[in-house]
C-alpha cells in the first residue's frame, strides 16, 4: 500500500513538474504568428445602430461567429467596440487586401453557410448598419495595427484599455494639407503614451459590393489610438485632444468640427491596449 501511495504521488509530482515547465507564449511570439496578416489597404469603418438593450448580446453573438470566418477568408476583424456615449452603438474595423478581395470575401461571407446560420438573430437585433466609411490608410505606415486575437487563457477577463477615433470632416481637395497640419498633434499624442493605431482617409472608389452601402459624404481623415484607462484618457488625451480640435478648426479645411468616438473593446476585440 505505502507503494502504490508513493508511486502515486511521483507521477502527480512528475505531472505537475511538465505544466510548470510548459512555456507560456510570449507577447513577441504571438507577434511573430501574426506577421502574415498584413497589408490591409482597403478598410470598413463600421457603426451599427443596436436596438434598446441589445447590443451586449449582439456582440457576444458577433464574436463568437465572425471575426475568424473572415480572417479565414483572407479579411480581417481589427477589433470590435461599444461606443461610449451611445448605448446603443456597436462599431467595428474590417480589413481587405484590395478593392477586389473586397468583393470576393464578402461574396463568400455573405452568400454562405456562417451568414446563413445566424443572420436572423443578428438583423433582428439590428436598427441600422449603413454607417460605414470606405476608407485606405493615409500612407504606407498608417495602417490599422493588427494585434494578436485576445488569449483566452492568458486573458481570461478579455480584451483592456479604450480605443479612441477622432473623425475629421475634410473639405474637398484639402485632405492631404490637412494631414500636414494635423500631424504635430497626432505626434504630440503620442508623445503622451498614447498608441497609434491607424490614420486612414476616404478611399474615393466604386462600392463593388452594393449590397453593403457605404458613406458617400467625404471625404472623412480617421485618426486611431489606443489609451490604457479613464485616467490616461483624462488627463493626457483629453486636453490635448480639445487644443488639437481647436487649432485644426481654425485653418479653414474642415466641414465640421472634429468627432471624438470613445469606443470599449469587447471581450474579444484585437484591438487593445496590451502590456509592453
Amino acid at each position: 500500500m505505502y507503494r502504490i501511495i508513493a508511486g502515486f504521488l511521483l507521477l502527480l509530482a512528475s505531472h505537475h513538474a511538465v505544466f510548470a515547465q510548459t512555456p507560456t507564449i510570449t507577447q513577441q511570439a504571438a507577434m511573430n504568428n501574426i506577421s502574415h496578416l498584413n497589408d490591409f489597404q482597403v478598410i470598413e469603418f463600421r457603426r451599427y445602430l443596436i436596438k434598446d438593450g441589445g447590443r451586449a448580446n449582439f456582440a457576444a453573438y458577433f464574436e463568437t461567429y465572425f471575426p475568424e470566418a473572415f480572417q479565414q477568408l483572407g479579411a480581417i476583424a481589427f477589433g470590435q467596440f461599444g461606443e461610449r456615449k451611445n448605448p446603443n452603438a456597436f462599431t467595428w474595423l474590417r480589413g481587405f487586401k484590395n478593392m477586389d478581395a473586397r468583393a470576393i470575401v464578402n461574396g463568400a461571407f455573405y452568400y454562405g453557410p456562417v451568414w446563413k446560420e445566424h443572420k436572423s438573430v443578428l438583423n433582428d437585433l439590428m436598427v441600422d448598419s449603413d454607417n460605414v466609411m470606405l476608407l485606405r490608410p493615409l500612407d504606407q505606415g498608417s495602417g490599422v495595427t493588427v494585434l494578436p486575437a485576445v488569449d483566452p487563457v492568458r486573458e481570461m477577463q478579455g480584451a483592456k484599455g479604450i480605443v479612441l477615433a477622432q473623425i475629421f470632416a475634410i473639405k474637398n481637395g484639402e485632405v492631404e494639407q490637412f494631414a500636414e497640419r494635423a500631424a504635430a498633434s497626432f505626434a504630440g499624442y503620442r508623445e503622451a503614451g498614447v498608441r497609434q493605431a491607424g490614420v486612414l482617409v476616404t478611399l474615393d472608389a466604386n462600392n463593388n459590393f452594393p449590397q453593403l452601402p457605404v458613406r458617400t459624404d467625404g471625404p472623412y481623415l480617421v485618426w486611431l489610438g489606443i489609451v490604457e484607462d479613464d485616467r490616461m484618457l483624462e488627463s493626457r488625451f483629453n486636453p490635448l485632444a480639445e487644443r488639437a480640435s481647436k487649432e485644426l478648426v481654425a485653418s479653414g479645411m474642415l466641414r465640421t468640427a472634429p468627432e471624438l468616438v470613445i469606443l470599449d473593446p469587447t471581450k474579444r476585440s484585437r484591438l487593445r491596449w496590451l502590456g509592453e
